[in-house]
């Protein structure tokens, strides 16, 4: 799932290519939008909340779109040839006289009345690149369930907005704790840095090409995808494992020397142990 830095890159995409022009194409490929016509009507904006994205039409209307694993917004030039995927795979297509924005393997899309946007986003918690950012009631509500681990409550959109996998990772390791952490176990000095410093990794990165965590030449990320290369800091081993109830694919990656706390049950690593054994080989 995408981390809110590449859902406000995207929606920077769609709000320069659409935003205050007339839609001369409209084009949704899925059974309950076929009959749908936005030709005619002026694209005002696109602006992403959390990892959502929402771009409002001319006539009181939102097109609410998410990309999930999967999803990607392309947008090609006139005479462009589209290269997002097989033809197959495109889910929704708006286009003006000079752009074409071309949505491929979108699993989330509905069309709306503008006055009915909180029906989709209105149960997330605060955006970290959002104006509505609020690191007092990010925290409150992380804290608001002490025993839960501290990367399921990151992850946890209702919570604060915007953090993926990638991120969670990352933020455990500069806080110095595993992800199994419960957060009412974490010190109360590291809770009070943590919703700013979970907002300045993605205000840095957000328009950068390649994520970047570390400041290090040549080294992107402290932790995640690294397993089994040893800890920019400590040289041990990172690892690699599942969290959560398995309904997802979510690794985890800490480093067992540098991140104090409890590691994960015993099996959990499983989905990813077959990956992890191609790499070490």
């Amino acid at each position: 799932m995408p981390e809110g830095d590449t859902v406000w890159q995207a929606a920077k995409r769609l709000h320069g290519a659409l935003a205050g022009q007339v839609l001369t194409r409209s084009d949704f490929r899925v059974p309950k939008y076929a009959t749908v016509d936005l030709t005619g009507r002026h694209v005002l904006n696109t602006i992403p909340r959390g990892k959502h994205l929402l771009t409002r039409v001319e006539g009181g209307l939102t097109l609410h779109t998410h990309l999930r694993m999967e999803g990607t917004w392309k947008v090609f030039g006139h005479g462009e040839r589209w290269t997002g995927g097989p033809a197959h795979q495109i889910r929704v297509v708006l286009g003006t006289d000079d752009r074409s924005a071309v949505g491929y393997r979108l699993p989330v899309i509905h069309l709306l009345r503008t006055k009915d946007e909180e029906s989709v986003v209105g149960h997330l918690g605060p955006d970290l690149l959002g104006p509505d950012w609020d690191a007092d009631l990010a925290l409150a509500n992380l804290l608001a369930d002490p025993a839960r681990p501290l990367g399921e409550a990151l992850l946890d959109q209702r919570n604060l907005a915007g953090i993926g996998n990638v991120y969670k990772s990352e933020l455990c390791f500069l806080l110095g704790v595993t992800p199994w952490l419960p957060v009412g176990a974490l010190p109360d000095d590291r809770a009070a840095k943590l919703p700013g410093l979970a907002r300045r990794l993605l205000e840095v990165n957000r328009d950068r090409v390649v994520r970047q965590t570390t400041g290090l030449r040549n080294q992107d990320l402290f932790v995640y995808g690294r397993a089994p290369r040893p800890c920019l800091r400590c040289h041990t081993q990172i690892r690699v494992a599942d969290q959560g109830d398995g309904s997802q694919e979510r690794p985890t990656y800490w480093c067992p020397t540098c991140q104090s706390g409890p590691a994960p049950a015993p099996g959990s690593p499983q989905r990813w142990r077959e990956r992890y054994r191609r790499t070490t080989s």
